[in-house]
């Protein structure tokens, strides 16, 4: 039974501290939080600071707001604590260099929270790029558009230029094609706030260029309730509404395959002939658990981490890259 503590029982850490204290093989070592209500739980103990945990543990979900990653985990890694630290991994690129040596020194392991590396329809997307049915993958196309309520912003961090949905929702985008294409060469993008009209980006769109020759367009917002994104085809998060409908087309030299719903589009060679589709195997699961269950191999030193410090600060560089080229009124490419 992997011990597992949780720093921030907010709307992702909820999650982690229900996952946990449900699974078999996997035990809820307590819940580090200041809010008393939040760290109030009849299976694990509550504690206002990380210093005040006095119980046996294996490892830390670090899922506070971002500004406080950094401190937590220098704590964490004192006590010979790996951590999986919910995205963005810091934030600065510094802070998770900062983090990324302690975690050396104190041998360590850092898993960055990316869950959508562990969803198996993901995995099965990898796989149909790997069978070379589309042939060399050539575009991508990203849809993430939600509305978010009133209510999301009254917590005080969201209502600057923290609470845009560059750095808190499309980094998984960004993650995502990382995961699916390599390294990006590339950035262009740019953003508006026409709807509430604050001092952060609401909408916009971005264009990437990767290592394989790929190049991936992303349009955002979190300003219009579409029944396009991630979350609304997949219904893997439980605050957003599923719909089932595909947000990611992926178009190759001999097919293209559709996402979610992994229908894969192919026997054509020229525009004079009409591909045919057909479904690729679709694996359901529920990737917060799944992600859980590999930090726990990783904090037992079976298993390295799949997503580990240095993959996350790649990924909160490209995604501070399109921070800055999405702010309203920027105009300029890398």
């Amino acid at each position: 039974m992997t011990r597992i503590l949780v720093a921030g029982a907010g709307l992702i850490g909820s999650r982690h501290v229900a996952h946990l204290a449900e699974h078999p093989d996997l035990t809820l070592a307590g819940i580090v939080d200041p809010t008393p209500e939040l760290r109030q739980h009849p299976d694990a103990p509550g504690f206002t600071d990380i210093s005040e945990v006095d119980v046996p543990v294996d490892g830390i979900v670090i899922s506070t707001p971002t500004q406080f990653h950094e401190a937590l985990f220098h704590e964490a890694a004192k006590r010979g604590w790996s951590a999986l630290v919910e995205k963005p991994i810091a934030q600065s690129l510094e802070a998770a260099d900062r983090m990324i040596a302690t975690a050396k020194e104190a041998g360590v392991q850092i898993l960055t929270g990316h869950h959508r590396r562990f969803h198996p329809r993901v995995l099965g997307l990898r796989d149909v790029l790997a069978s070379g049915q589309i042939g060399q993958p050539i575009l991508a196309s990203l849809i993430w558009a939600v509305k978010k309520p009133a209510p999301y912003f009254e917590v005080s961090w969201r209502q600057g230029a923290e609470g845009a949905p560059v750095r808190l929702n499309v980094c998984h985008e960004i993650d995502l094609l990382r995961f699916l294409f390599g390294e990006i060469t590339d950035i262009a993008g740019l953003g508006v706030n026409p709807v509430r009209k604050a001092d952060r980006v609401e909408s916009g769109g971005i264009v990437m260029a990767f290592e394989s020759g790929l190049t991936a367009s992303i349009a955002f917002a979190d300003t219009t309730p579409s029944p396009f994104g991630f979350e609304h085809g997949t219904g893997e998060n439980p605050n957003i509404a599923t719909t089932g409908q595909d947000s990611m087309r992926i178009m190759g030299t001999k097919g293209s395959v559709e996402f979610p719903s992994l229908r894969v589009w192919t026997g054509a060679d020229e525009w004079s002939e009409a591909p045919t589709p057909q479904y690729a195997a679709a694996p359901e699961g529920t990737p917060l658990i799944q992600q859980l269950e590999h930090f726990a191999q990783v904090c037992t030193g079976k298993v390295l981490p799949r997503n580990d410090g240095e993959s996350g600060r790649r990924t909160l560089e490209a995604t501070l890259q399109v921070e800055a080229l999405t702010l309203p009124g920027a105009r300029s490419s890398k």
